[in-house]
């Protein structure tokens, strides 16, 4: 009978030893699937799940989880590729933020991404990416007239015009007016007609609350100004940054004044 009940409790133990085994074979199984899946990091071209509606992210061994990654569908904590200095020139009332990535500080291919969030919420949604192009030189953080590099910084979009009348559904103030016109050719000399049938003036060195077409520079002219969201001529600029025309409609109709927009650009890292 002893030896009955003494078979009996080695079999339990072997039992509970048996499935720790199993278990811990599958959490290393788990841990090594998860240490050799690449960790998702910002990407602007993520896509939601198409079931759950939410972004998906891997953190791997060495890697964090995208801390600015908001815990519902699509949104993000804080806008990416931005220092914090930079995100705290961002005035708090600012509801769109239009950021323009130069590829590097000397390039003048650029990506395009607007934030939006809605009243009193901390979540930004962004937009597709959209190329544009930047001055032919790349970037400057002290432009120069004739410098051909465009001005990175954090600026205010207040005013719009072109030649083209205005979008349905533009809610910029908008100065339709025949003397938006390219002359010339671009840097590369490609042909400009048509660069100016839309743009939105970006507010470095200028009097914001008038048309892009007005001259004053607060700065000086030595300063450069002029410098505007513009439909692209399929070559680099003088220090604008330039948006093929669909692009520039759906902006037009989308930027608003009662939520404060700037446009933050500059190089990436920068």
């Amino acid at each position: 009978m002893a030896a009955r009940h003494a078979q009996s409790r080695a079999r339990k133990r072997l039992s509970r030893r048996s499935k720790a085994v199993s278990g811990l074979a599958v959490s290393t199984l788990v841990g090594t699937a998860l240490w050799a899946w690449p960790a998702s990091g910002d990407d602007h071209n993520s896509r939601p799940d198409a079931k759950s509606g939410a972004l998906q992210a891997v953190a791997g061994p060495h890697t964090v989880a995208d801390r600015h990654t908001a815990p519902d569908a699509g949104g993000l904590r804080a806008i990416p590729e931005l220092s914090d200095a930079t995100r705290k020139r961002i005035p708090a009332d600012t509801r769109q933020v239009l950021v323009v990535t130069g590829k590097s500080p000397d390039s003048y291919d650029s990506r395009v991404v607007l934030y939006t969030r809605e009243e009193g919420a901390d979540i930004w949604e962004p937009s597709p990416v959209w190329t544009a192009h930047n001055a032919a030189h790349g970037w400057t953080d002290d432009h120069r007239y004739g410098d051909l590099r465009s001005p990175q910084g954090v600026y205010t979009l207040t005013d719009a015009g072109g030649r083209l009348p205005a979008p349905a559904g533009t809610k910029l103030p908008y100065d339709h007016n025949d003397s938006f016109v390219a002359h010339g050719t671009g840097v590369e000399g490609e042909p400009l007609a048509g660069a100016f049938d839309y743009v939105i003036a970006i507010n470095y060195n200028r009097v914001p609350g008038s048309s892009p077409l007005d001259g004053r520079r607060p700065l000086g002219d030595a300063r450069g100004g002029g410098v505007w969201l513009h439909v692209d001529h399929d070559g680099p600029t003088q220090g604008c940054v330039s948006l093929k025309p669909e692009v520039m409609r759906q902006l037009l109709r989308t930027l608003d004044p009662a939520l404060h927009p700037v446009v933050v650009m500059g190089p990436a890292g920068h």
